[in-house]
């Protein structure tokens, strides 16, 4: 085919991919069979294949994923990304209005909308293409996750017709519909991973996944609901999600005008019962403001729109008996009373356990064996008791008698003053632990050596093949071949078989081969040492460099580093003392794993900074927290969290913390602005970019 005939092919065969993407994903009304949609859609891949320079970026064959991003860049909003007060009561929506009408002095008119149980987004369009797709973070800057949202069908990628803005945001929500969160949880225990708690959760999880083919098969949705910004050719909210679905996004067909409180009321008492009939979770209703000039009267409080509020549903509460109490270890030793009900139906699902969280819970709520419990579900797979009917309360009724002993290896239990819970110490000898260890040691944001999982640990366990993570750099093909049990679901509760034919036992062995290639910050937050989470291993690897450095580091030198106090200092220290932890670190480094970095985290510009220690706090101008930080690693500084006699500057930006302010000037630390820190590092102030 000539050049010029496959650009015209190509322009012909994204054009009706749109089409049909479209009709299928967000009208719900299929025009053409699955085969013959998957032989255009494959035959534009070889296309732009064959003619790379002529493959668009809002190309449709984006929707199916393969770039790797290795760091999910932050984005600063271009406008503020502000949560939604939230009410459970109708005087409060009543006093909403009243305040509405008081400001405005006119009739309000109302949009009633559901409030989707997702991720929250916001999409950037030029001239009609997507270029960007930011989280939601912390409001003023997020996650770019462009490359993943494109792979969500229902997200128009060019969009349709000529009426749109030249450049514009637009907000909504993602989501994961019911029948993709079965699908994939499903998928997960075959796997022998844990399942996802819950869509929220597995939405949260998938859009920030660091391979965007991994993304696409997750079958992700998207509503919208929000044009921000005061430069629209619209008069109303109503006006601007009408155009926004003429444009080709995804509008709830539930959103409703309402002029009354009443009307509001009705929506509400409606959709609270019509809720579980949605292929998908809503927590509530949001109610805006329709008129856009109304909108700009009313402003902005610091957090949310003076505007809009959102009626939260109240969580599902059912009443059942509590035949008994049973006790669960986890990996760190804590031990975790779990409630065994009589089932009952509870948010679609039947209902056998409930969480007691821990001691102290249960005495606060004088919960006995026999008792007549309140049970909620908000969303968490497995619910939590919180109340017991006292009128119902029988003289049969029994206390529960916390146990003394672990329940696994029958070591005595040991409670940390100012701590909750209760602790097995048994931590090398207890299996529950030894083989949470293991499946914490193995997972994706650890040493992501997805060929184990939990049905696999145990049964290297079961057959004293391992018992710490680096036996499993010592198995081999002989060892495993052949290997068969039978293991019992934690979630689903019935028996599942592993069997180690040829191609699992080189699956298992190839993941745990290239699991040598992990970075060392990830390396440290596998060991499993307790509060070093993935966030707090990267800064102690940033600072630190080598395991070396950081198991010598005194309680000074750990306070030091940023977001380390005392309680995550104190754990460090607690670990590295501990002889058998230091010889796991020398087995591991003589199987090839990375204990040291090989390049800094954030790539060094120049050394400036050297020598320099630096604090960050407030909300800046220009660039979020994190871009600063992330600037004075670039010039060779140093970030810490608290301000110390060694601290070389604070970086002050709006809203700071006072007792910073207060203690910086009590020791004498310089404080600057963000534009002083620019001529610090000699950028000038009209410059935006830092690096």
């Amino acid at each position: 085919m000539e050049k010029i005939q496959a650009k015209e092919r190509i322009a012909f065969l994204s054009d009706e991919i749109r089409r049909h993407n479209h009709n299928y994903y967000v009208l719900s009304k299929p025009t053409i069979r699955d085969f013959e949609f998957d032989m255009l859609l494959e035959e534009l891949i070889r296309l732009e294949k064959e003619f790379p320079e002529l493959a668009e970026p809002d190309s449709p064959t984006q929707r199916v994923g393969g770039d790797i991003t290795k760091e999910f860049r932050q984005v600063q909003h271009k406008y503020q990304m502000l949560s939604l007060g939230n009410t459970y009561s109708e005087e409060e929506i009543r006093s909403f209005g009243e305040r509405i009408h008081k400001i405005t002095g006119d009739d309000v008119e109302y949009v009633c909308e559901l409030k989707f149980d997702g991720v929250a987004i916001g999409l950037t369009y030029q001239n009609g293409i997507l270029v960007q797709a930011v989280t939601r973070g912390d409001g003023v800057s997020g996650d770019d996750v462009t490359t993943n949202v494109k792979t969500i069908k229902s997200i128009p990628l060019k969009l349709q017709g000529s009426r749109f803005p030249e450049d514009f945001e637009i907000r909504g929500e993602i989501i994961l519909p019911h029948a993709s969160f079965k699908k994939m949880n499903e998928k997960r225990l075959e796997d022998g991973d844990e399942p996802f708690a819950n869509p929220r959760n597995a939405t949260s999880g998938s859009i920030k996944m660091l391979d965007s083919a991994e993304v696409s098969k997750r079958n992700l949705d998207a509503f919208f609901y929000y044009l921000p910004g005061t430069d629209l050719h619209f008069k109303t909210h109503y006006e601007c999600l009408l155009a926004a679905r003429s444009w080709g996004f995804k509008i709830s067909e539930y959103a409703v005008r309402c002029k009354t409180l009443e009307e509001i009321f009705d929506y509400i008492i409606s959709w609270n019962k019509a809720r579980h009939e949605l292929p998908y979770d809503i927590d509530g209703v949001v109610i805006k403001v329709n008129n856009l000039k109304q909108q700009e009267i009313l402003g902005y409080t610091a957090k949310s729109p003076r505007w809009a509020i959102s009626y939260k549903f109240r969580a599902e509460q059912v009443t059942t008996k509590l035949l008994s109490v049973s006790y669960q270890v986890g990996r760190t030793g804590a031990i975790t009373p779990v409630a065994n009900l009589q089932p009952v139906q509870l948010a679609g699902t039947v209902v056998r356990r409930a969480s007691l969280h821990n001691a102290d819970i249960i005495a606060a709520l004088d919960v006995r064996i026999g008792d007549m419990v309140f049970v909620e579900k908000g969303g968490e797979i497995i619910p939590k008791i919180n109340g017991v009917d006292l009128e119902l309360r029988s003289n049969e009724a029994t206390p529960i008698v916390f146990i003394s002993n672990c329940p696994e290896c029958d070591s005595a239990l040991i409670r940390t003053a100012g701590e909750s819970a209760w602790y097995c110490p048994n931590e090398n000898g207890c299996p529950p632990q030894i083989k949470g260890k293991l499946e914490h040691f193995i997972s994706r944001k650890a040493m992501n050596i997805d060929s184990l999982g939990e049905g696999k640990i145990e049964t290297l366990f079961d057959n004293g093949l391992v018992y710490n993570c680096a036996d499993l750099y010592d198995l081999t093909y002989d060892q495993l071949i052949g290997l068969e049990t039978t293991y019992e679901s934690t979630d689903e509760k019935k028996e599942r078989k592993i069997s180690f034919r040829d191609k699992t036992v080189t699956n298992i062995l190839n993941g745990i081969e290239a699991s040598k290639k992990v970075s060392f910050e990830r390396v440290l937050y596998a060991l499993g040492i307790r509060f070093v989470g993935e966030t707090v291993a990267r800064k102690l690897a940033s600072h630190f460099g080598a395991i070396n450095a950081l198991a010598k580091a005194d309680y000074d030198a750990l306070v030091e580093v940023e977001e380390i106090g005392d309680k995550i200092a104190q754990s460090i220290l607690a670990w590295f003392s501990v002889r058998r932890n230091i010889e796991l670190i020398e087995r591991l480094r003589a199987s090839g794993l990375r204990f040291n970095l090989d390049e800094p985290l954030v790539a060094r510009i120049s050394n400036t900074l050297e020598g320099l220690t630096f604090v960050v706090s407030g909300v800046f101008t220009n660039f979020s927290r994190e871009d600063l930080k992330k600037t004075i690693e670039a010039h060779g500084g140093k970030n810490t969290g608290s301000i110390s006699a060694k601290t070389s500057y604070l970086v002050a930006g709006e809203n700071m913390g006072p007792e910073k302010r207060r203690k910086a000037e009590k020791l004498g630390v310089k404080i600057i602005s963000e534009f002083d820190f620019h001529s610090l590092i000699g950028i000038p102030q009209n410059r935006v970019t830092l690096f």
